[in-house]
């Protein structure tokens, strides 16, 4: 599981117990500066380009560098170069003073003048045109003073409501005005190179200085105890005493002091900073800080405290910040005899006790004594360390078990085989001890009882140990085979994985307030309760399954050293989960951040390895060895919610100056940051952008926002963030933008393109309403043509037919002879109406046309219909002529020309009565013609005007037929004189090679009667 987002839980569990806690306001000055946590930015490794001379932080958050090159904004994590807008420039590239004002201005001092900046511009002054801007500060009535250096004299300075009124024009200050400090009872302080002045209230007054050989140059001025004056001359430390500068006592003060910076933050802690490094001041205690410890340069340029309590420090060679742990180390820099503790011991008298390979430790009010064999200590190894109900502490030696009564050490008791000794006092005095044999009981100085493993059931020695609060009762806790109660000589209760003890070597226990046991083990922290085991697991909260420890605090929690780190959670929250095992811990995660040195993965061959103090503090040893101490009263919790800043946004890779994107903006990257500088790189955020994300996103410690889908549309971006102790700010920065859209993502191109899609569509729908308008009128001939054929061949065959049946049934008592005769030719009628119909239906199902060209078609369709007619007596005679070229024709229009002319032959052979019938076939240039006559009975002209007898359906559906690929069909008739029928086709429709398209539709109205 990812460690890092428990950070955000600090503030939940911790917050709980405000009484014990702070805000983080400055730092503990109780602690060695080595104790605090130490972060350092160097020119040589690539951070800044040239040295810094200033620092100071604004109402906005930032904290801003001046530099020999240039001003650099510095969020805790990037320093980016800062240029005025507008072509505007500073006085000079070389910055010497910042200071950031409580309306949010940041002033600006440099090697040739003065400016200031805030959002509403850069302001130049030029009444310092020329000089070299040495210090800045606001007094109480937000007048701004300014200390500055030029030949002859210097000048100090008054800014107040945009108007500038200086003094030193006289010479009393000398050439620099080096600092100013305003006071807590409001006297306001000038340390120039003439001196050290009271300048108010009142009239100023000089400081008398000691006297020397050489003049003294007062450069600094800070408060020191008391409200007393301190001044740092680069050569000594003087504190102002009844208006006379003497010398401030330093007990141990270095060799080489040469104070030039001082910084009194706001517990009362003394910052100096000189040529050599820093010195810490704090209850008459002093320690230094160089560059041989981590310091980023020997040469200290500047302090600063920032608004969350951290300390910097400029050197000539870099920036450093110093913060508080909530876990704190102790080390041989704070008088330990080794740097690899072995146990650690908390005494009845409130003292800590520390074993270690090279001697036993004592920790008392701050103070460190080493016991070695000079102080009777047998052997310099004092592995673990156990105190018995008497008050002797028993310490476990090479040489054995030694005790340590009335400030002396005594003689050691062997214990047969033992190399790792836990030890547990007695719940009615003495000791037990786990020998590597056996389990062994000691009263007094004499052993009295032993149980061997092997008898006990078990492989190896325990090596956890704890009194279970019943007379002659113990738990042990085992590398392997879990937990076991011990009472009476004998093993009672064996607890395994197999009953739900946490897997893996058991490497802590602790007894609960009622009785019950706690068990750290590799798999889970494990409750044995009235015979029942359950585990805490990462399912339920942890951070992590791992736990090497457990103890409570004298405030309501509960701590235990994991795998990924110190973890605290609210007892009240483990009482929970005691009575609904389902229920889930919130967690606060102490991680390296926080201090914790390693992680709990340390040898575990002796103990114990935690303690609680008398003062409630926690002792405990570290994964990676080391001594550390929680004060779980005093935790510094940062309850400042980060200033949260939108700073640039880059589109396709391109730094964005217009908030109005151009279309087609493809990546967009939002970087954004939060000005917690207590730890920046636990700062972590949200975002959302309003119109594309639908609900926050978790961005963990990234600084950016990437999108590469947005589309054309206003925007507005969104960004939280929490600090270290996960404190949100929950309004945030926001920021609103917009993509320009593309000519084809506009509104109007959108309404065109919507306004062509319809008016597409109803094309469509023309289009399919006009086919299926020339697909009905083809059904509609079509059924014509059926209606027409029916009409014209069957249904009058079978009327004939009905007609004769009635006359012979009429007749048939009366004639019979006639009657039969009657039938017979209905019987003849009837078949070929038959032969009619199947003829017809033949037409019907379109069958294609045999193979061969129009001619060989309708002389085959003649002579067809010439025998039919032998039947019937004497046939006409049928002759077909050709004029012209043969011309290959459109199949399709040459099976339409075809059905036109034996309608034609057909009527000519069935109605005219016609002794000769003629057809003519035409291959003309302009024309295709096809020309049938006959010498018949002819046609009634009223008929052919009419277009065609009352109810037959012959010629208007052949000229229909015509009609449909551009023909022409044209009748002559006269009674008694024959009838003559003209078909004529346009050349382009006959022989053209475009119809294909022109025919189409009849093609397709083929192949559907085919399939």
């Amino acid at each position: 599981m990812q460690t890092a987002g428990w950070s955000r839980r600090i503030a939940v569990t911790v917050l709980t117990a405000a009484a014990c806690c702070r805000c983080i306001s400055a730092l503990n000055p109780s602690l060695a500066i080595n104790q605090y946590a130490h972060n350092a930015w160097t020119i040589r490794e690539g951070f800044f380009n040239a040295p810094i001379n200033s620092i100071a932080q604004t109402k906005d958050g930032y904290i801003w560098l001046g530099t020999e090159s240039g001003l650099l904004r510095f969020d805790g994590m990037r320093a980016t170069a800062w240029k005025p807008p507008n072509g505007e420039q500073l006085p000079s590239n070389s910055v010497t003073k910042l200071y950031g004002a409580r309306d949010g201005t940041l002033w600006i001092g440099t090697f040739t003048g003065l400016a200031s900046w805030n959002r509403g511009g850069l302001v130049h002054y030029p009444e310092f045109d020329g000089y070299r801007i040495f210090t800045l500060v606001e007094d109480l009535q937000g007048t701004v003073w300014v200390g500055a250096g030029r030949r002859p004299n210097g000048s100090l300075c008054a800014i107040e409501a945009a108007k500038v009124r200086c003094y030193g024009g006289d010479g009393r200050l000398g050439d620099m005005v080096f600092s100013l400090h305003e006071d807590s009872i409001r006297n306001f302080w000038v340390a120039a190179s003439s001196g050290v002045w009271r300048w108010s209230p009142g009239t100023p007054e000089r400081v008398a200085m000691p006297h020397t050989k050489e003049p003294v140059r007062a450069m600094v001025i800070a408060e020191g105890d008391e409200g007393k004056i301190l001044i740092a001359t680069g050569s000594e430390l003087l504190q102002v005493v009844r208006g006379s500068a003497e010398p401030y006592p330093i007990p141990g003060k270095p060799d080489g002091f040469h104070p030039t910076r001082l910084l009194r933050d706001r517990d009362g802690g003394l910052w100096v900073g000189t040529f050599k490094g820093l010195l810490h001041l704090h209850g008459g205690r002093v320690d230094t800080y160089s560059r041989s410890a981590g310091l980023s340069g020997d040469s200290v340029v500047d302090l600063f405290e920032d608004r969350e309590g951290s300390v910097w420090v400029l050197t000539t060679e870099g920036l450093d910040r110093f913060r508080e742990f909530a876990v704190s180390t102790v080390s041989t820099e704070q008088g330990l005899s080794s740097q690899i503790p072995f146990s650690v011991l908390a005494a009845q008298d409130g003292s800590v006790w520390i074993g270690s390979p090279d001697g036993l430790n004592r920790w008392k009010n701050g103070r460190v004594t080493v016991y070695h064999k000079t102080n009777g200590l047998p052997d310099e190894s004092a592995r673990s360390l156990v105190q018995d109900s008497d008050g002797t502490i028993w310490v476990v030696t090479p040489s054995g078990l030694v005790p340590f009564r009335e400030g002396a050490f005594g003689a050691p008791t062997s214990v047969p085989n033992t190399q790792v000794a836990p030890v547990s006092a007695g719940a009615k005095g003495g000791l037990w001890i786990s020998g590597e044999n056996a389990l062994v009981r000691l009263e007094g100085d004499r052993i009295t009882q032993q149980f061997p493993w092997r008898q006990l059931g078990g492989k190896q020695f325990a090596v956890r140990m704890i009194a279970s609060g019943e007379p002659e009762g113990v738990w042990l806790g085992f590398a392997a085979d879990g937990v076991a109660y011990f009472k009476d000589g004998r093993i009672r209760r064996w607890y395994g994985s197999k009953d739900g003890l946490g897997e893996g070597r058991v490497r802590g226990l602790m007894l609960d307030s009622d009785g019950a046991l706690w068990a750290a083990t590799e798999g889970g922290l494990s409750l044995i309760r009235n015979g029942r085991v359950t585990t805490l697991t990462s399912r339920n909260g942890l951070p992590c399954d791992l736990v090497d420890w457990v103890m409570d605090d004298d405030y309501g929690s509960t701590w235990l050293y994991t795998g990924c780190g110190l973890v605290r959670v609210p007892r009240k929250e483990l009482d929970a989960w005691k009575a609904n095992l389902k229920s889930a811990i919130h967690p606060a995660l102490f991680e390296s951040s926080d201090g914790i040195v390693g992680v709990g993965n340390r040898l575990i061959g002796f103990g114990p390895r935690c303690a609680k103090a008398s003062d409630g503090r926690l002792w405990f040893l570290s994964g990676l060895a080391t001594v550390s101490v929680i004060d779980p009263r005093h935790l510094p919790i940062n309850e400042l919610p980060p200033p949260v800043h939108i700073e640039h946004v880059i589109a396709d890779h391109n730094l964005a100056s217009n908030l109005r994107l151009p279309p087609l903006t493809r990546d967009l990257e939002i970087d954004y940051t939060a000005l917690s500088f207590v730890a920046p790189e636990r700062n972590r955020f949200k975002y959302k952008l309003v119109g594309r994300d639908a609900d926050w996103v978790d961005a963990g410690t990234r600084r950016q926002a990437f999108y590469t889908d947005l589309r054309p549309r206003n925007y507005r971006f969104h960004v939280i963030a929490c600090n270290n102790s996960g404190v949100w700010n929950e309004t945030g920065d926001t920021l609103e933008f917009s993509i320009a859209p593309a000519y084809y993502q506009t509104t109007w191109f959108a309404a065109l393109g919507v306004a062509a899609g319809l008016a597409m569509l109803w094309g469509l729908f023309r289009l399919r309403l006009y086919q299926i308008s020339r697909e009905y009128a083809a059904q509609t001939a079509e059924r014509t043509r059926i209606a027409r054929e029916l009409h014209d061949t069957l249904l009058q065959s079978f009327q004939a037919s009905l007609i004769q049946m009635q006359a012979a049934r009429n007749i048939l008592d009366r004639r019979p002879e006639k009657a039969v005769q009657s039938l017979e030719k209905a019987i003849s009628t009837a078949a070929g109406a038959v032969a009619e119909g199947r003829s017809a239906i033949q037409d019907l199902r379109a069958q294609p046309i045999g193979k061969g060209d129009l001619v060989e078609l309708l002389t085959a369709a003649g002579q067809e219909m010439g025998h039919s007619d032998e039947a019937h007596g004497h046939p006409p005679v049928f002759r077909l002529t050709v004029e012209g070229e043969r011309r290959d024709l459109d199949p399709v229009l040459q099976d339409e020309v075809y059905r036109i002319a034996r309608e034609l032959l057909r009527n000519a052979f069935r109605h005219a009565e016609a002794s000769q019938i003629e057809a003519e076939i035409r291959y003309e240039n302009r024309q295709l013609r096809v020309h049938v006559r006959d010498d018949g009975k002819g046609i009634d002209l009223e008929i052919l005007k009419a277009g065609g007898r009352a109810g037959h359906w012959g010629l208007p559906g052949m000229r229909e037929r015509a009609n449909r690929f551009g023909g022409k069909l044209e009748f002559w008739s006269e009674a008694g004189a024959g009838t003559e029928a003209v078909l004529t086709v346009p050349a382009a429709v006959a022989y053209g090679t475009s119809n294909g398209g022109r025919f189409s539709f009849l093609r397709r109205k083929k192949a559907a009667h085919e399939s």
